[in-house]
């Protein structure tokens, strides 16, 4: 039966051109609030949420997270930080580190960034939901996590926090039509199981079609080459580990 939510979301697609209209103050301020009412690990909001409207800030950010300069006309951009640091702030504040438990912890570890980086992704996606769901477009900008030190120093990021994604918002500039997804084999039963040969086929036919319509580039005989060479060995991808490593050092030893 038709339903208005599941149709958003199979047409949603992401936007990268927009028109230059800005949102409103009330449209800015719905989205924000679906944000708000996304589920978090214990109800602790383990994120916080930065609005970029400086425009001197978007252009640098354009260069910083690798070279794309949509990111600079985008109308409305924010970024959504995997935030532990508050907490720790406010359980010293509050005298918590005096109580004298056995153990104490008076820094967070690798399971309080997972928490902290999944209560931020599905708050970010919940805005892209409400954003759809008013007409407005979105884009993941998962190249904040790169160029570490730059963004820490430009967000004002302290040691127990890391920007997990950066989403921009505007109307899309022209209509648009969604794009097929893959979806073999993704689903499991009971517990993960490795693809054997012919699945593995299977896969990279399905891929194949799906993206590389026109034909492959004459350097790939398959769909997973192109992505072994456009994505999983390039200088970006080798910047984005250097820079997670950097972000997981940074909260682990500060």
């Amino acid at each position: 039966m038709p339903n208005p939510t599941l149709e958003l979301i199979e047409r949603r697609r992401s936007t990268r051109v927009y028109d230059p209209t800005p949102l409103t103050a009330a449209e800015r301020e719905t989205i924000l609030h679906a944000a708000l009412r996304a589920p978090t690990g214990g109800g602790m909001v383990l994120y916080t949420i930065i609005e970029i409207d400086d425009q001197a800030l978007k252009d640098r950010l354009a260069v910083t997270c690798d070279d794309q300069p949509f990111i600079a006309k985008a109308p409305w951009v924010l970024v959504f930080v995997a935030d532990y640091q508050k907490w720790i702030d406010l359980f010293e504040a509050s005298g918590c580190f005096e109580l004298g438990d056995a153990p104490a912890r008076t820094t967070p570890g690798p399971g309080d960034l997972l928490l902290a980086c999944s209560d931020a992704l599905i708050a970010a996606q919940t805005t892209v939901i409400a954003a759809e769901s008013l007409g407005i477009g979105s884009c993941y900008i998962g190249d904040v996590l790169e160029n570490a030190e730059v963004h820490a120093e430009l967000l004002g990021l302290p040691a127990y926090t890391l920007p997990i994604a950066m989403l921009c918002f505007g109307r899309p500039l022209k209509p648009q039509e969604p794009i097929p997804h893959f979806g073999g084999h993704l689903v499991h039963q009971n517990r993960y199981r490795r693809l054997d040969a012919a699945e593995l086929a299977e896969v990279a036919a399905d891929l194949e079609r799906l993206h590389a319509p026109h034909g492959l580039p004459p350097d790939a005989a398959n769909y997973p080459q192109v992505v072994y060479r456009r994505k999983f060995t390039t200088e970006f991808m080798a910047e984005m580990n250097r820079s997670v490593a950097w972000w997981l050092e940074r909260w682990q030893g500060a």
